[in-house]
């Protein structure tokens, strides 16, 4: 099991997207949701109120 890069979830064995960057970077989505803010929207991570990964000010 490993975790979405975006939200923080864990993702279950056969579920989930992975994601290789040109710099061979690897990415962990758990839906389609996580994967469009991150690579569409460009969104961070710690700015999104509804991520697990979310800072409060």
């Amino acid at each position: 099991m490993v975790k979405c890069t975006f939200c923080g979830e864990m993702i279950k064995e056969g579920t989930g997207k992975m994601f290789v960057q040109k710099d061979a970077k690897i990415l962990y989505f758990c839906n389609g949701k996580c994967e469009k803010n991150m690579l569409k929207l460009k969104r961070k991570p710690y700015n999104v109120r509804w991520s697990g990964r979310y800072k409060k000010k």
